[in-house]
């Protein structure tokens, strides 16, 4: 017996029931986008077309015109929009938004993304503290919880490398025991059969920032034969750079896996003009047949925690606020971050005090300070910004949400054009009507800002090769077949954007507002934003990597 593919087998089903029918009467679609310009997401010129959706599947795509007397439930003029696959944002963080939060994700879902990918650094899964998560299925049970909780969006997920390190020693410093890297090393298998894309790491942060060059390869050999990717934040973006592209192509090569590496950037002045160079290594090793890619956020600004100021061995153990309190270890640690030492880097001194935008304070007294500039905050105390910044992280007993001002436009730019480039957010989803305190603009603006800022205005990329880079090339990269693409049988995930007026409004002094231009957007055909509103339908399912493996009665 011959066996079809999913989508040749529903190709083939829609044309036995149209002969059942008559070869003149075709069948009846449930959804029409008519005459729009049609970018299907592998780099095609546009072209006019007309596209049917019948369930969770586009089932038809014709020149436009030739399904003007199809039966369908609704007919929708696109008359002078594009029609694209929806956009896949290769690195989410709203693991918790979609676990038990407001999986709507309205932040992301009205700048186009229907597939989020979660995962760097951390995962809910595999975990010691959540027994749900825990055990050989514990990747498996955490997708499933997310699936039932509901979300707007598709989601997936790498296993982090972080979660895994702390599964096996916590957060104590040192090479793992070769019993506790066998453990790592199951660890990595069963997420990898329970669907996890791969193994992401994050290596400027503990206990991420533990794990040796050595374990990142042994861990990259256990998930090669599933088909995984070694994605990582590296362990430098400025001084070392070159040393940290360097160390991620080794991992892929001698691990046997394709490698990606997160937000690509040359931070700090000093190190703009490294960013041709990083470019170069990346090129050279694909011309030597190794499979190394990239994504990036289209902002001059990096965001993550104030305690990214400080020295790894500052958080081991899980004694960061213990340390900071000591009069004599935060002495010491006050020494490390003005003269350093060691190999991590200070991203305030990257950015400098007045490039640093602090963000995420929590306590009453602290609001004064939220928005302003570190420099602004430490002569407003009277303090050195290190003094200052030690102080807001104990006080607040959190790593402080933070923005660092450290990248060039120049560089983004070129960065845009290269060939296996890729778009991620590096941000969670949120709702602006409730959300509080400021936050990255890059929630609400990484997609639009591309098509609108780079694409018309700039001309930086063609319309087509930013589409392609934010859907099919990440599908691809992720081995994701039913999706990242406009193609009949494949999942009917489409965006519908004006391209004259498509744009992000969102900034660094007020993130909290979603981007214009995109019309409609389907998640597995079902409509989740219509004339750039919510429509509060969560159609996301959970979506996996090669190496899964269902278990009997799934």
């Amino acid at each position: 017996m011959i066996r079809l593919p999913l989508r040749f087998a529903f190709l083939a089903c829609l044309a036995m029931a149209a002969l059942a029918r008559g070869a003149d009467d075709p069948p009846p679609y449930d959804l029409i986008l008519a005459g729009g310009r049609v970018v299907d997401g592998i780099g095609n010129a546009w072209f006019l077309g007309d596209v049917a959706i019948l369930g969770d599947t586009i089932a038809r795509i014709t020149p436009a015109g030739q399904l003007g007397d199809a039966p369908t439930k609704k007919r929708v003029d696109a008359s002078g929009l594009v029609v694209a696959p929806g956009f896949i944002d290769i690195q989410g963080h709203s693991r918790e938004e979609l676990l038990s939060g407001d999986g709507r994700l309205i932040g992301k879902v009205t700048q186009g993304v229907t597939t989020e990918i979660l995962g760097e650094g951390d995962s809910n899964a595999p975990s010691r503290k959540d027994s749900r998560f825990d055990g050989p299925r514990g990747f498996d049970a955490w997708l499933r919880a997310m699936e039932a909780h509901g979300g707007s969006v598709n989601f997936g997920s790498f296993v982090g490398s972080a979660t895994i390190r702390g599964y096996a020693k916590g957060m104590t410093p040192g090479a793992p025991t070769s019993d506790e890297l066998e453990l790592m090393k199951r660890l990595v298998r069963d997420a990898m059969k329970d669907g996890a894309f791969g193994l992401a790491s994050a290596l400027i942060y503990p206990p991420d920032s533990f794990v040796s060059t050595d374990d990142l390869i042994e861990l990259s050999r256990a998930m090669a034969p599933y088909g995984g990717v070694y994605i990582t934040h590296m362990r430098s973006e400025a001084d070392r750079l070159l040393e940290g592209i360097d160390e991620a192509i080794r991992i892929g090569r001698e691990g046997g896996v394709p490698v990606e590496i997160y937000h690509l950037k040359a931070a700090g002045k000093r190190n703009w003009e490294k960013a041709a160079a990083a470019i170069a290594r990346i090129a050279d090793a694909r011309s030597r047949g190794q499979d190394v890619g990239a994504d990036m956020y289209p902002y001059d600004a990096a965001g993550t925690g104030l305690t990214a100021c400080l020295p790894p061995w500052a958080s081991a153990d899980g004694k960061l606020y213990a340390n900071l309190a000591d009069p004599q270890i935060r002495a010491k640690i006050r020494e490390e971050v003005l003269h350093p030492t060691s190999e991590w880097e200070n991203l305030v001194e990257l950015s400098t005090p007045e490039g640093v935008m602090v963000l995420g304070l929590n306590k009453p007294e602290h609001q004064k300070y939220v928005g302003k500039r570190l420099s602004e905050i430490a002569k407003e105390q009277g303090k050195e910004w290190i003094d200052a910044a030690i102080d807001l992280i104990l006080a607040e007993h959190q790593r402080v949400s933070t923005i660092y001002f450290m990248m060039s436009e120049a560089n983004m730019k070129l960065q845009l054009q290269q060939p296996w480039i890729k778009f991620g957010t590096d941000a969670s989803g949120h709702d602006p009507a409730t959300a509080k305190g400021l936050t990255h603009p890059r929630s609400y603006g990484t997609f639009p800002r591309i098509l609108g800022k780079y694409v018309r205005e700039e001309s930086v990329i063609p319309l087509e090769d930013a589409v392609r880079k934010m859907t099919s090339a990440v599908a691809s990269r992720l081995s994701i077949r039913d999706r990242g693409l406009l193609r009949e049988g494949y999942r009917a995930d489409i965006v519908v954007f004006d391209p004259v007026t498509i744009a992000d409004r969102a900034t660094f002094e007020q993130p909290h507002q979603n981007s214009v231009g995109i019309r409609s957007v389907f998640v597995n055909g079902v409509l989740v934003v219509d004339d750039g509103k919510h429509t509060g339908a969560k159609p996301g399912r959970a979506v996996r990597g090669p190496g899964y493996t269902a278990t009997p009665g799934q």
